[in-house]
């Protein structure tokens, strides 16, 4: 083989090697960036699960309450 063949496989494969490293350092990265929008998720689901509990405690609320109104008769 020739030496200037060889050069530029080994040029070849040093920049593969090259590759491989950045991509292995942009795919921790981006496991991070996903880990950290699951935590989010799952944050926000929580506080969504919290207003949904309110929401039907207040609409029940509101619901004896009209039942209350209901019960009321209305002088003519």
């Amino acid at each position: 083989m020739e030496i200037g063949k060889f050069a530029q496989l080994e040029e070849k494969i040093k920049q593969i090697v090259s590759e491989q490293v950045f991509l292995r350092k942009q795919i921790i990265i981006l496991e991070d960036a996903l880990k950290n929008k699951e935590s989010e998720i799952e944050e926000f689901q929580s506080k969504l699960r919290v207003l949904d509990e309110e929401r039907n405690s207040v609409r029940a609320r509101v619901d004896s309450l009209l039942d209350l109104l209901a019960d009321i008769e209305v002088e003519k």
